[in-house]
């Protein structure tokens, strides 16, 4: 019976080493990839992009049309046509990607678009707006149905009004964190710095993500195979945010930007040792799907990116695709399984050797205990006799006095 139950025991000790090493080997898979997607639609689809387990956020781009008195508009090139409500079906791609644990933001902005606040009343209406619209509000029209967004990005690269509207609307929209729901919120702003149209917003410390433009932006990206600038900006903009994760945006290859592109290898070898030792360090952020999905950038890449705190797992400074060797994981398990189970059988095995022990010595004392009682009556009897015979020599004693 012990027996039978040391093998189920261990067979289900087995299954969930089993399982929680396949899961610790791919947790930090996707880890701090940030992706751009809706500016084309031959990049696929939300839930395809989100199969790839690559990105651990998907902006999706862009609401380029809203404020001063502008009616908000979605532009996500061909994959609906926001006008008539087509858009509502991105709602199950974008619950599947929030099921595998992808947070899912809506970028405002743009390189193109009619946006702008014209004053702080202007700015609340345009959270309220992102805010029962996208987020955790109510609105009898949602234009990705009843999906609720994780948060708002901003990626504001020219503006109509003054900095300040924009630090007014990021309070806003932070303002409606409850507690079952986090607004997280974003910013892209561009590598020179400060950021002409965010940086003051930025130093309110409500962004919990910055994904820093290192791309057409020639005085501070990598450009004619000079890192430093690239490294140099990084250094100033790490060091004067004092809140949130930054993540160093690129191009996922050379067609996506006019310049920027930092070859795989070169991001591994020589980028990636240096800006993961920032403290605030979060991660790559890529422009675009489209072109990663050309490239396989994220794919070379993804096993090199950690944070600081993870940096002594990332396998030095080689962050091409390693193969998932699962194998080694079900031998580690197994064996884990067979130690445990050993462990387990040595003890049972001591636990009864030690009954048997302290069963001997209670039968060695009850015997004992026995024949210390034999021993004692015998005792009792043999002075009772002596008593007896001492009494009755006394009795004859007195009586011949008596007769004399």
């Amino acid at each position: 019976m012990i027996r039978i139950r040391i093998v189920l025991y261990s067979s289900s000790l087995v299954l969930n080493l089993l399982i929680i090493t396949f899961l610790v080997s791919n947790a930090d898979e996707s880890d701090n990839i940030a992706i751009y997607w809706g500016q084309n639609d031959n990049e696929g689809t939300l839930t395809e992009t989100c199969a790839t387990e690559n990105y651990s956020y998907v902006i999706i781009a862009f609401l380029n049309k809203f404020g001063n008195g502008t009616t908000p508009e979605i532009n996500l090139a061909n994959h609906c046509d926001p006008s008539s409500d087509d858009c509502t079906k991105l709602s199950t791609d974008i619950k599947n990607c929030q099921r595998k644990g992808i947070k899912v933001l809506l970028s405002i902005g743009g390189a193109d678009g009619d946006y702008g606040l014209a004053s702080t009343d202007d700015a609340k209406n345009v959270s309220g707006y992102l805010w029962n619209k996208f987020l955790g509000g109510n609105s009898f029209s949602r234009p990705f149905g009843d999906a609720i967004l994780d948060g708002i990005d901003f990626d504001i690269e020219k503006s109509k009004g003054k900095q300040q509207y924009w630090v007014e609307l990021a309070i806003f929209l932070k303002s409606h964190n409850t507690s079952t729901q986090n607004v997280y919120l974003s910013a892209a702003p561009q590598c020179p710095f400060p950021d002409g149209q965010l940086g003051a917003t930025l130093d309110t410390g409500v962004f919990d993500y910055v994904w820093i433009q290192f791309y057409n932006n020639p005085g501070c990206d990598y450009s004619q195979r000079v890192i430093n600038d690239l490294l140099d900006s990084w250094k100033q903009w790490t060091e004067s945010l004092t809140t949130g994760k930054v993540f160093l945006g690129l191009p996922a290859s050379p067609a996506a930007a006019g310049s920027g592109y930092v070859p795989a290898d070169l991001l591994c070898e020589i980028v990636l040792p240096v800006i993961r030792m920032s403290r605030n360090y979060g991660g790559v952020m890529l422009w675009t799907t489209y072109n990663d999905k050309q490239s396989g950038y994220s794919n070379y890449i993804k096993s090199s990116l950690c944070t600081q705190q993870k940096a002594r797992e990332c396998g030095g400074n080689d962050c091409r695709h390693k193969e998932n060797k699962w194998w080694i994981w079900i031998i580690i398990g197994i064996g884990a399984a067979i130690a445990i189970s050993v462990i387990f059988c040595l003890g049972c095995t001591l636990r009864r050797k030690n009954k048997t022990q302290v069963d001997g010595k209670l039968n060695q004392e009850k015997v004992l205990h026995e024949i210390g009682g034999n021993a004692a009556d015998k005792t009792r009897s043999i002075e009772i006799e002596d008593s007896d015979k001492l009494g009755e020599s006394d009795s004859d004693t007195v009586y011949k006095v008596m007769e004399h």
